[in-house]
């Protein structure tokens, strides 16, 4: 696992300064603490901070073909690069290391832009071919690894890992796109293609750009998509055996280190499996780690406990107090951007911790999207069953009129939170799945905006982003559909992104067995019928289980990966959160409605309403402008 960056001129051959390069790589030391190196030609620069993984002796970057036309720079893991190896040698390609990276230089050579759809794993790379002077980047199909790109205006592109890297060349101009705001208080993240600056963009996933001196700067090329066929005649029992023989195989190829290898074990269905298929597997004991909350509402531990002694792993355990919330500022470095998964906090010491004990940790990331886990599937699908039954005709006008009158009652038994369903039924699917994940909703978008910043938007709305990818999704059952939306969206932008930032601040390379992307393919083709089974999800997941694990990780209630953040805002943080949002840069930035703000904090302190999650989105976005933008309150500066 590493960290890239470089600068590409994609107009003539001007000298790169190395000191500006240097200072580029050199910003993402944390991805890449065992060496660093770079490479300069005319128009063409570089930089690579490695971890070393596989081929520790001789796998440096940049790495080139054998006459030193071709080299590249690669963030990941190409995980079937010992089948490669034979293939491109018989093709008369000479290797000069035993590294998975050396495989992408020969496999441009051999098969040019189409050499990403021969690779399997997860992987960011950019490569410079100075015989046909072109420049080529790719991105992993399902989003693992990051990459971030910028035209500036004199035709430069600087490209890297992280979004810190292209702040550091000093070029890019730090505007704030007003959409990516609009997206970001919609999701709690700005997904791709956008960043939260207008200069910069993410090389979306499954994505590949080509650029040639000279010529015009290209948009990506989408070179994998998953199709939710759903058209698999297989039986549930087959699909179970199917499902296992090929967990077994991604975990396998995921086991090949280096360096000491371990895994995270949450107790969750999806770590314990990945635990569990590596146990299988392994000669000796697998190393996992937990972390515990000192808040019985928040931990998982006791689950954990039950695999790790199934297998005799050797498990390490740490307990993290409830009251962890000192990596607000530490959190918005990490991001670069605004980014509110306030589990991004448990995920970044699991990462600590781990990072103790293994270089290398698998993770179950990537199984409620593909197996259809999440419980907000089963609400969505009791909704659409109620859609169905009713024309739109009649239940916009209904429902939206009732979605409007009824009180938002967050206090009150779950049966008597109507709100959230009058106005689902009140939307089409789309719609409502948008609503059902927003962390502001549109209402209160609306408000928080002032008239200036709502100006700039130009009626534009963050749903656009939904109704885009469903355009594309090739399907519609209800159920993939969404699925297809969140592997899009959710997957990629949130939980990646979490995963990817926590672990390499740590210099800690995660790897997710259930985002390999034969498996993710395959399940597309089983019926949605097999994946939710009433109030059920993972259902023939879980039951291919059952011989595995204990049925109490298997079927007991979701917890998720929490942290208490309506009793912070009442308590330890509620003074932090007054003098940021009420009196910091946020509101000096003048995109916010300050009497809005204000109510959102007093009601929540109240205890009339809870208003925690608004509340996280608006403290990381002041976050992101005192550690990113570097603002400073106006009474500050004054």
């Amino acid at each position: 696992m590493c960290g890239i960056t470089g600068i590409f001129d994609t107009r003539s051959a001007r000298p790169v300064v190395h000191a500006v390069l240097h200072r580029m790589n050199e910003s993402q030391t944390h991805r890449g603490p065992d060496e660093g190196s770079l490479h300069i030609e005319p128009g063409v620069g570089l930089g690579h901070r490695r971890l070393s993984i596989i081929d520790v002796a001789t796998g440096q970057q940049p790495l080139f073909n054998e006459d030193g036309s071709v080299v590249v720079v690669f963030n990941g893991e190409i995980y079937n690069y010992q089948d490669l190896i034979p293939e491109l040698q018989a093709l008369g390609h000479v290797f000069h290391t035993k590294s998975d990276t050396e495989c992408i230089v020969h496999a441009w050579e051999a098969w040019g832009e189409a050499c990403v759809q021969r690779f399997r794993g997860m992987f960011a790379f950019a490569l410079w071919d100075r015989n046909r002077q072109t420049f080529f980047m790719g991105r992993d199909r399902l989003g693992v690894k990051p990459m971030y790109y910028a035209l500036l205006d004199d035709g430069t592109l600087l490209f890297g890992s992280e979004l810190k890297s292209l702040m550091a060349h000093g070029g890019l101009k730090r505007e704030v796109d007003p959409y990516a705001v609009e997206e970001y208080f919609a999701l709690g993240y700005v997904p791709e293609p956008r960043t939260i600056f207008k200069q910069a963009k993410k090389l979306p996933p499954g994505c590949t750009l080509v650029i040639r001196r000279g010529q015009a700067m290209p948009e990506p090329m989408r070179y994998w998509d998953v199709r939710f066929t759903l058209d698999s005649a297989i039986s549930e029992v087959e699909a179970q055996e199917e499902l296992m023989r090929r967990l077994q195989e991604s975990v396998k190829l995921r086991m090949i280190a280096e360096v000491p290898l371990g895994a995270f074990l949450s107790g969750g269905v999806d770590s314990s499996a990945v635990v569990a298929a590596m146990a299988s597997q392994s000669t000796g004991s697998v190393k996992t780690c937990s972390i515990a909350f000192d808040d019985p509402a928040y931990n998982e531990s006791e689950f954990a406990k039950m695999v790790a002694d199934r297998y005799q792993t050797d498990h390490y355990v740490e307990t993290v107090r409830s009251d962890d919330f000192g990596l607000v500022d530490t959190l918005a470095r990490l991001y670069d951007e605004p980014y509110a998964d306030s589990s991004a906090i448990p995920t970044y010491r699991v990462s600590e911790l781990a990072r103790k004990r293994v270089t290398v940790s698998l993770s179950g990331d990537g199984g409620d999207e593909t197996f259809g886990g999440y419980r907000r599937y089963r609400l969505h699908m009791m909704e659409e069953s109620m859609r169905a039954a009713l024309p739109e005709g009649f239940r916009r006008p209904v429902f939206g009129m009732l979605g409007k009158l009824y009180p938002k009652a967050d206090w009150a038994p779950r049966v008597f939170r109507a709100k959230t369903t009058f106005e689902g039924m009140a939307r089409t699917s789309v719609e409502a799945y948008f609503h059902s994940m927003s962390q502001l909703r549109q209402p209160m978008r609306s408000q928080l905006y002032s008239a200036k910043f709502k100006s700039e938007l130009g009626g534009y709305s963050a749903l656009e982003v939904f109704k885009r990818h469903a355009a594309n999704a090739g399907t519609e059952d209800p159920l993939a559909l969404i699925q297809y939306i969140d592997l899009h969206t959710y997957l990629v932008g949130d939980i990646n992104t979490k995963v990817d930032r926590a672990s390499m601040a740590h210099s800690l390379e995660v790897r997710e067995p259930l985002m390999d992307h034969p498996l993710v393919e395959w399940a597309a083709t089983l019926p949605s019928s097999f994946k939710l089974k009433g109030s059920n999800g993972k259902a023939f997941f879980k039951k291919a289980l059952e011989p595995h694990l204990p049925n109490d990780v298997l079927y007991r209630p979701k917890m998720g990966f929490a942290v208490p953040l309506a009793r912070w805002f009442r308590g330890p943080l509620k003074q932090r959160m007054r003098s940021t949002l009420l009196e910091g840069p946020m509101l000096d930035s003048g995109l916010f409605n300050p009497g809005l703000v204000r109510q959102l904090v007093e009601q929540h302190e109240s205890g009339r309403s809870d208003h925690s999650t608004p509340l996280w989105t608006l403290l990381m976005f002041d976050a992101f402008l005192r550690n990113t933008m570097g603002q400073v309150p106006a009474r500050a500066a004054a």
